[in-house]
């Protein structure tokens, strides 16, 4: 079981900190969201909560993901990246490809990319995307990249996007894991075709049944090498809990350490505390 710490709704000027303490104690990754902006008003309901309503204060910051993974790499050694998740569609994909690749050779291959088909109607307006399309546009999106990051000369031929032969440099000198997010049927074959799936808050029981049905797509489609279960879990408080959910075939945990010490409303002092208490109460008796 390895343990991602997500930096939602987190304030700037404390994630430098955050990032140095995880590296020191050996959490596996930092995973942060996605949203250029924050609209006061909104026809679209937001999808994850029961009555529609954002999770967040419209104070919560959002810094770019990519700005930040460049900076909070430089600082840090062994720590991952990855994006929980980044909705590529909203953007030119030439422009996520340069981005995302360069992130990825500043941290020396310490980056992967977390992806969303995206949900708010509005903000891809704002950006001049179409909604309609963002499934179909982000697969071949993804395609595109993949290319963009190979060394060499590229060229592209798609139904959304074309490029002509041509170079982006800096490249990764490793491929860059893709995770999908999503618990449609859709989503979940999406996800088999790629490294991993990022999921969302979920019990023991629907994190592994999740598990379970990407591992049958999986099978069914011949997929093969490593593929990551990411998600957070609302009822794994102990070792055993979290070792329950490795054994339902959860492999990633993304979570909030200092949460379960002092709610989610506390000071950097008790976030890195949280951060410490965690690793002392349940990663190290994980082994």
């Amino acid at each position: 079981m390895r343990f991602a710490i997500s930096t939602a709704f987190l304030p700037a000027d404390q994630l430098v900190a955050i990032a140095r303490r995880a590296d020191e104690l050996g959490y596996d990754a930092l995973t942060m969201p996605d949203h250029v902006m924050d609209l006061e008003r909104l026809e679209t309901p937001y999808p994850y909560t029961p009555d529609g309503a954002r999770r967040w204060s419209f104070d919560a910051e959002w810094p770019d993901p990519w700005v930040l993974i460049g900076a909070l790499s430089t600082i840090t050694e062994r720590l991952r990246f990855f994006t929980s998740v980044y909705v590529p569609s909203t953007r030119n994909p030439f422009q996520v490809a340069k981005s995302v690749g360069t992130a990825a050779v500043l941290s020396n291959n310490r980056v992967a990319l977390g992806v969303g088909i995206g949900w708010c109607r509005e903000e891809f307006a704002l950006m001049e995307q179409d909604f309609s399309t963002r499934g179909k546009r982000t697969d071949e999106a993804l395609e595109l990249m993949k290319a963009l990051w190979t060394p060499g000369w590229t060229e592209f031929h798609g139904k959304y996007y074309d490029a002509p032969k041509l170079i982006m440099e800096p490249s990764p000198t490793e491929p860059i894991p893709v995770y999908i997010g999503g618990l449609s049927e859709i989503a979940f074959r999406r996800a088999a075709r790629h490294q991993g799936w990022v999921g969302d808050l979920y019990t023991i029981e629907e994190a592994g049944q999740h598990a379970a049905r990407l591992a049958e797509i999986r099978d069914e489609i011949g997929a093969d090498g490593e593929f990551r279960v990411i998600t957070a879990l609302t009822d794994a408080f102990t070792p055993d809990g979290f070792a329950a959910a490795e054994a339902a075939g959860v492999t990633d945990v993304w979570t909030m350490p200092w949460a379960y010490y002092f709610g989610t409303e506390c000071t950097l002092a008790q976030k890195l505390e949280g951060l410490e208490r965690f690793h002392t109460d349940v990663i190290l008796p994980l082994g």
